[in-house]
Parts: C-alpha cells; sequence; structure tokens
C-alpha cells in the first residue's frame, strides 16, 4: 500500500514568532484537529499526518503539504482551523488520482485559494 502523508507545520503562526512557537501555535491547534477529525471519522485512517517543526513558508502561516511517492506534491498556505474538513476531503482525492493530479476545479472549498504549490512528482530511475 502506497503511504500518503500529511505533513503539519506545528510552529507555523500570525500571533507568535517562530522562537516562541508552542502548543498554542495555529500550525499544531490545525494538526491537532486534523488528528481528532480522523480518530472521529475511519475514512480517513488511510492518510498518515505527521508534525513538522517547520516548512519554511514562515510568511504565509499555517501551511501543510501532501506528499507520496510517485505523485504530485501539494503545498497548502494560509490556513486555519476551518479547513480540517476540506484537507481531508482533499486528501481523499489525492489517494484516489493515481498520479496525484487533482484538478484545480475539484479543491474542496477554502482550499483553492490557498493552494501555493503544486510540485510534479520526481522521474523514476531507470535501470
Amino acid at each position: 500500500m502506497t503511504l500518503h502523508t500529511l505533513f503539519v507545520c506545528t510552529s507555523c503562526s500570525a500571533v507568535f514568532s517562530h522562537d516562541e512557537a508552542d502548543d498554542r501555535a495555529e500550525g499544531n491547534q490545525l494538526f491537532l484537529k486534523l488528528l481528532e477529525a480522523q480518530k472521529n471519522n475511519s475514512t480517513y485512517n488511510t492518510l498518515n499526518i505527521q508534525s513538522d517543526s517547520c516548512l519554511w513558508t514562515c510568511k504565509r502561516s499555517c501551511v501543510v503539504t501532501f506528499v507520496c511517492p510517485q505523485k504530485h506534491t501539494y503545498h497548502f498556505v494560509d490556513l486555519t482551523e476551518d479547513c480540517t474538513t476540506d484537507l481531508l476531503q482533499f486528501s481523499q482525492l489525492y489517494e484516489a488520482s493515481q498520479d496525484g493530479y487533482v484538478l484545480p476545479g475539484k479543491l474542496p472549498g477554502k482550499l483553492r485559494s490557498h493552494l501555493l504549490a503544486r510540485i510534479p512528482p520526481t522521474p523514476e530511475t531507470r535501470a
């Protein structure tokens, strides 16, 4: 089974500086809300949700990145806790896509205006 991972920057904050970020940081709150939503809905159990201390998009916090081998990578910015459902709905589209490409018109609600980058998959190594 292919592992689909959602990295959530837990130090992202529009209120706290990077050095002051703690459990109250908006990124950490988004991470906790995603874990709780996943726990309460088995539909999302195949998504590997991981925290990351910094995704280097500090001026556009809160940020998350969807990654999977052989698939496009998606980097969403300027998120709030209200984006939790949209992120989990996107995860279903992402997992269902063979190459990870999700048509822009299919992006759930709030995510349409929060996509910073869609990065193509790395080429497969040739023997």
